[in-house]
């Protein structure tokens, strides 16, 4: 794979967005840039108003939905916001608006919002698979699990990272450093490059436990 120059990923935020993550896969490219420069990654939001994540983390997106920022990823991490956001009409018209080239990308629960879109439909994709105390206890679910109900036209992995081409999601939390250098695998950065990114975060032992722990689908072959 050619390397993209310029590689530009946004990040949604919006109400209790957990912060682990968007701000792992931030934090990869924020990295990475110190390597590439042209790399270039920054939040999306509904408005410009300031967003409260999760635990009152208050972020200031850098884009707006009407402003159509030019991007190759869109990510949309999870959080108890998607409980939301799955229904968010608005954020699923800007997703449909994307150009087919615009990579469409989430951790954790954010892939319940493209499952509700019907967007994994006869697709493998996967979600957190650890839950907390209230999705342990017969009041919840597993998120995982969850995905499961919102899109049963999806085929449930238990990878950490699931590329089925243009759809790429991570499964919970700390998966979203995964995603990261995923990213930069598909703009097309080496191993050397995004091994050395990883070992300047003092990553490298849980990025080489990991980085295989991919499962690709070829809607071609289908």
């Amino acid at each position: 794979m050619s390397k993209k120059q310029g590689f530009r990923v946004g990040v949604y935020v919006f109400k209790d967005a957990e912060v682990v993550d968007y701000a792992a896969p931030y934090g990869v490219f924020s990295v990475a840039r110190r390597l590439d420069p042209e790399l270039d990654v920054f939040l999306v939001a509904d408005s410009l108003r300031l967003v409260q994540t999760q635990a009152g983390l208050t972020v200031h997106p850098n884009y707006s939905f009407n402003e159509m920022p030019d991007m190759d990823a869109f990510l949309i991490p999870g959080g108890f916001g998607t409980r939301q956001e799955t229904y968010n009409k608005r954020l699923h018209q800007f997703i449909l608006s994307l150009p087919e080239t615009t990579l469409l990308t989430s951790v954790c629960t954010g892939s319940w919002i493209y499952g509700n879109m019907g967007l994994l439909d006869g697709l493998p994709a996967t979600s957190r698979k650890e839950p907390d105390r209230l999705e342990a206890s017969e009041m919840g679910k597993v998120p995982i699990d969850r995905l499961a109900e919102i899109a049963p036209a999806c085929t449930i992995s238990r990878a950490r990272i699931v590329d089925t081409g243009r759809i790429i999601t991570g499964a919970g939390i700390a998966s979203g450093m995964e995603m990261g250098f995923h990213l930069l695998r598909r703009a097309g950065y080496d191993e050397t490059f995004i091994s050395d990114v990883a070992r300047v975060m003092e990553y490298s032992e849980a990025y080489n436990v990991y980085k295989n722990d991919i499962e690709y689908f070829n809607q071609a072959s289908k």
